[in-house]
């Protein structure tokens, strides 16, 4: 990949970004808060609580209704997706977190058909049970888990990579590319046979209220929310402020740009140029209508996002 060294310069790009008076939107259905109920009245029958986030965005967008109603459990934070993340960092990731009263993190990839990391789930949440109190659960031989998170962080991923790696066994969890595949509270799922051990799967939950814009980009641009809710444009040019705040130039090279570029019009242009994705459009002129062939930037839009999810444009730590 070609560096851009003189480009670097902070300057050259926007230090902040614009979110022009935007608010995200409250994305906050009714089966969510139906799987909120359900999370809580499960909650007696459960061992252990295993939240699970995207490795791209470990500080931000967590649930806070998470640790206020769910966090009188044992608790172990998974940071999935991993392969998509800049984890240059992760142990000081994992400080921030301590620090915060997390004191139990793992970083995941559960698409990874032999993730060593999937390995230690259950030895690590023995480990967690063992070191505190069942209550009403101390006769019982078998563990109850549930796991929790926001939309498309990988919940669904974790329960068939914990079957694939302990049990032999395949998928039992509809996965899905867009937030809000599980829509209730499922029976649970076996995923250890020594010690015996299932777990519940739940619907992605967010926070009635998002903290920040910010934080909402965030979540958006990973997938969390859905593209519609937010806009598919501004959800692109928060990618590419990011991408160039981190000094990230990939996409100048995917998509055959001179130079990076701080115009999202003008990128979404090159982008819809390369890919030939175009579009027919009517002009009025002073002299009747004309069919004109134009860029089509909603479908550029799409796939620079698309691009980034996949991991595309590189390993990136949006915290």
């Amino acid at each position: 990949m070609r560096l851009f060294h003189a480009l670097r310069d902070a300057s050259r790009f926007r230090s902040v970004f614009d979110f022009g008076g935007r608010e995200v939107a409250h994305w906050f259905p009714g089966h969510m808060a139906k799987g909120l109920k359900q999370m809580r009245a499960n909650l007696k029958n459960v061992d252990c609580v295993i939240e699970i986030h995207d490795a791209r965005i470990p500080l931000s967008g967590r649930n806070p209704v998470f640790e206020d109603t769910l966090n009188v459990k044992p608790h172990l934070l998974i940071l999935n997706k991993m392969d998509l993340a800049d984890v240059s960092n992760k142990q000081r990731v994992v400080r921030t977190l301590q620090k915060s009263g997390v004191q139990n993190v793992l970083f995941t990839d559960c698409l990874k058909q032999s993730d060593t990391s999937i390995k230690k789930v259950v030895p690590l949440v023995m480990e967690i049970i063992e070191k505190s109190m069942r209550f009403n659960r101390a006769e019982n031989t078998t563990y109850c888990l549930m796991v929790i998170g926001v939309p498309n962080v990988g919940k669904s991923s974790l329960i068939n990579a914990l079957r694939r790696t302990n049990l032999k066994k395949g998928r039992a969890s509809r996965v899905g590319g867009e937030p809000g595949i599980t829509k209730a509270v499922l029976t649970r799922i076996q995923v250890s046979e020594r010690p015996l051990m299932y777990l519940l799967d739940t619907p992605g939950v967010l926070p009635p209220r998002i903290e920040s814009v910010e934080t909402g980009m965030k979540l958006a641009l990973c997938g969390t929310i859905l593209d519609h809710l937010v806009g598919e444009d501004i959800i692109a040019d928060y990618l590419l402020y990011s991408l160039n705040r981190l000094g990230n130039f990939s996409y100048v090279e995917k998509y055959s740009l001179q130079e990076p570029s701080d115009d999202i019009q003008h990128v979404l242009k090159r982008i819809a140029v390369k890919l030939g994705k175009t579009q027919r459009v009517t002009a009025i002129t002073g002299v009747g209508n004309i069919n004109v062939t134009v860029p089509n930037y909603t479908a550029a839009a799409y796939d620079f996002i698309r691009a980034f999810r996949k991991g595309e444009l590189g390993q990136v730590m949006l915290d």
